[in-house]
């Protein structure tokens, strides 16, 4: 069983599951197809359930058990995860003590994976519907305080993972002011520094960044000439089918406003790019300058590899990718007095919270904080001795 792409006419890409005689998995491929183009998800996505339905069903195969009813040893799925590597075939699995072959974050993915993949199953009658309660714990509200259950007169019902392991916390750090200098200075064309750049001061995502089109970028002074009522130099992030597999993660689509450096980088970038023919055609913003295929649209992948390299070549002494340059944007609003709902629209977040996990203070905004703080006195002594 191996993930396998599927292009489609149209360009657009998703990823299946095929056999060991190459022939699709027809369950797989139906709830695949539905989470790309029903449930609208990127590509990436359809690529890592795929990986993991795969396991699963290499799984089931190597251990003589039928896919359609193998949920109540999932648990001993995860035991084979954890020590069985991918190529693993006839492999001993070592238990405790030995070194995991996967992380249990990998190994949470690929649970996530299985699970949405048999609960379609279920929806479609393939399976029978008893593998729910192997899946997911039932429980229905009468638990809760009164504060928390929902305004409807019914038994609305709550479901939780059977099948988790606990992840370390490892919190993304993000990228220092020097590390994004550092990272500029060991750019070797406009067109890099200009990605670094839409990542460390606009905040794009990979795929937001390789997705991005010529006529997302509003960096005029005035921008009624394009039909935009946005005032100032602006990019708008939109979410789109690219036969690049970009993808924007969020559904709605968002404005961020430009500093002057991504303006300056922008057209050093424009004028690098009008220097090859084969770019000219092309509506994708990022395209392929110095090797074949010339003008083709980079790959979110590729966007991934050049921080990677540039980290790489400016010999920074600590993993500096494409999310910590995010991070760092997030945190520089803060830093500089930015609200967490001004946070979340500038990085496309649904709701305020979710933009907590990307805020760093930096140090001296610590150290201002607690010389904010009057120094405590004591009534009728004066300060403190």
């Amino acid at each position: 069983m191996r993930a396998f792409p599927v292009t489609l006419p149209s360009g657009v890409r998703y990823w299946t599951v095929m056999d060991e005689g190459l022939a699709v998995v027809g369950p797989a491929d139906r709830y695949l197809r539905d989470a790309r183009f029903g449930q609208d998800r990127a590509e990436t996505t359809t690529q890592a359930y795929a990986g993991g339905i795969a396991l699963f069903l290499r799984w089931c195969a190597q251990t003589g058990r039928d896919w359609r009813t193998a949920a109540p040893d999932l648990s001993l799925f995860m035991t084979w995860l954890k020590y069985v590597p991918a190529e693993g075939r006839g492999a001993v699995v070592r238990g405790p003590g030995a070194t995991p072959v996967r992380s249990e974050g990998r190994i949470n993915r690929v649970l996530t994976a299985v699970r949405g993949f048999l609960c379609h199953c279920v929806a479609g009658k393939q399976i029978p519907s008893w593998v729910l309660g192997h899946l997911y714990e039932l429980a229905d509200d009468r638990d809760l305080p009164l504060e928390a259950r929902g305004e409807n007169s019914g038994l609305p019902y709550r479901m939780k993972a059977r099948h988790r392991l606990q992840e370390p916390d490892s919190p993304v750090d993000r990228a220092a002011d020097e590390e994004i200098v550092a990272l500029l200075r060991a750019c070797r064309s406009a067109r890099d520094r200009f990605i670094v750049l839409l990542m460390a001061q606009a905040g794009l995502r990979r795929g937001e960044t390789a997705g991005l089109r010529r006529c997302d970028m509003h960096f005029l002074p005035d921008s009624s000439a394009l039909g935009c009522a946005v005032q100032g130099a602006h990019l708008h992030v939109v979410r789109r089918q690219n036969i690049n597999g970009a993808w924007a993660k969020s559904r709605r689509q968002r404005t961020v406003p430009a500093d002057f450096l991504l303006v300056q980088a922008f057209d050093q970038y424009s004028a690098e790019r009008q220097e090859c023919q084969a770019a000219r055609g092309s509506d994708f913003l990022l395209v392929n300058l110095f090797r074949p295929p010339l003008g083709s649209p980079v790959i979110p992948g590729a966007v991934g590899d050049l921080i990677n390299a540039l980290a790489g070549r400016a010999g920074v002494s600590r993993p500096v990718t494409a999310h910590t340059l995010r991070h760092a944007f997030a945190s520089n609003i803060a830093d500089a007095g930015g609200a967490l709902d001004e946070i979340q629209t500038l990085m496309g977040h649904r709701h305020p919270s979710s933009a907590d996990p990307y805020i760093h203070p930096a140090a001296s905004r610590l150290r201002a904080a607690v010389d904010r703080v009057p120094t405590p006195r004591l009534a009728g002594e004066g300060t403190l001795r």
